[in-house]
């Protein structure tokens, strides 16, 4: 039989009309079955995209330490004494721990109320330096980012997100110039980011207004003293294997027993995203798992539901064995109806579930800014290896009804009937 055999195909859409009950029923099963997967696999996709939109913009090579209250006596320092990171301690950590690429001061924890004439908006400051765009891409979309000058000069200035300059400046669509309040404090707009990710050192990175560490330094009245450091690693650098050396660091120059985990507090982003990779890659295993063993199911299906059809159409086999009907001509028709069934049912399992992941995708873009659209998908290759995986399985659940069908001798299927 050949791909152009009209005749055939004529015959195989008779054969499949005459059970039609059977085939839907065996059309279904691998239906659901590639349904499931496809649903399952996209789905996947589109929760990991999600959950990855919420780390959108920081450096999977960062790391954040804060120091807390000690637990232990070291150095005849008392237990549960409060203790803070020097300015110092920045310039010397790249120096002492090879592997560190920077380390930047911040001031986190400023929770204050911004207005604009009558507008007011709750907001979270953050005092940094240039360098922390290299731990959270700011996405600047108009204006400038903070810059040394503003650090050294102490310029009250400060850098909006999209969120807020949207609330404070409603009917204005350029606010750079303009001035804000804080706390008493007039601040300049000097740039607006598009910071979307819902995951932010000291508050949600949509409600952050990032101003000059030196201002936020003033307005804590702490000195040199510092509550926070970020630290960028080299590109050919695990985090996790320096992580003892910079607690190390960092204890021993403030007096601070090494092995009182509790007396503070890091935060390894690498890790951090590894365990997002895990999870999914746990996810994946499974709905592999599943996926596959529905369609296996179906397999099943298929080929008892054709053991069926096979023995109702024993007479027309035998007949047509005894008119000249050669063996492959039996065996090519009992696995190209099989495999027909197979692919028709699977390609409309996955024309319905990418058409549901579609919508599905356009809701979670609706109601999550941070959620790129697309997250909910199947790649090409992906639909493409379920298509030839569905021949496959049409192929061996073909098998046994046409050794069935082959095994019928002509005279028994004439006295049978």
């Amino acid at each position: 039989m050949t791909i152009f055999d009209l005749d055939k195909w004529s015959e195989i859409w008779q054969t499949l009309s005459r059970n039609k009950s059977r085939s839907l029923l065996t059309a279904f099963g691998v239906f659901w079955g590639i349904f499931m997967l496809t649903i399952l696999m996209g789905g996947s996709n589109g929760f990991r995209a999600i959950l990855e939109a919420n780390f959108n913009g920081f450096a999977q090579n960062s790391y954040f330490f804060m120091p807390g209250k000690t637990t232990k006596p070291y150095k005849g320092f008392q237990v549960d004494r409060s203790w803070m990171l020097h300015l110092s301690d920045v310039d010397a950590l790249p120096k002492q721990v090879p592997g560190v690429k920077l380390a930047t001061p911040m001031v986190l924890g400023l929770f204050t109320e911004m207005t604009h004439k009558q507008h007011k908006e709750n907001v979270s400051l953050k005092g940094v330096y240039p360098n922390y765009d290299q731990i959270e891409n700011p996405h600047i979309v108009m204006g400038r980012f903070i810059q040394m000058a503003d650090v050294m000069n102490q310029r009250r200035v400060c850098v909006l997100s999209k969120n807020i300059a949207s609330r404070l400046f409603p009917n204005d669509p350029n606010p750079l110039g303009k001035y804000v309040q804080s706390g008493g404090m007039y601040l300049q707009v000097v740039g607006v980011s598009h910071i979307i990710s819902n995951f932010g050192v000291g508050g949600n990175s949509s409600y952050s207004v990032f101003i000059p560490f030196s201002v936020a330094q003033n307005l804590t009245k702490s000195g040199n003293d510092i509550a926070i450091i970020g630290v960028v690693v080299k590109d050919n650098v695990s985090i996790s294997s320096i992580q003892p050396q910079m607690e190390r660091f960092f204890c021993e120059r403030h007096s601070v027993d090494p092995t009182d985990t509790a007396a503070y507090m890091s935060i390894n982003m690498e890790s951090m995203f590894q365990m997002v990779t895990a999870l999914f890659s746990g996810i994946n295993i499974l709905v592999w798992l599943i996926g596959v063993g529905t369609l296996l199911s179906g397999a099943i299906g298929i080929s008892n539901i054709m053991m069926v059809v096979v023995k109702e159409r024993t007479t027309e086999i035998g007949i047509r064995r005894a008119i000249g009907a050669k063996p492959h001509d039996i065996l090519s028709q009992i696995m190209t109806e099989s495999v027909v069934i197979t692919l028709l049912a699977g390609i409309g399992g996955i024309i319905i579930s990418v058409w549901i992941l579609s919508g599905i995708d356009i809701a979670a873009h609706s109601m999550t800014e941070s959620y790129p659209s697309g997250g909910f998908f199947i790649s090409f290759p992906v639909a493409v290896g379920a298509l030839f995986a569905l021949s496959f399985i049409g192929v061996l659940a073909g098998i046994a009804p046409s050794l069935r069908a082959l095994a019928i001798k002509p005279i028994d299927a004439i006295r049978d009937e």
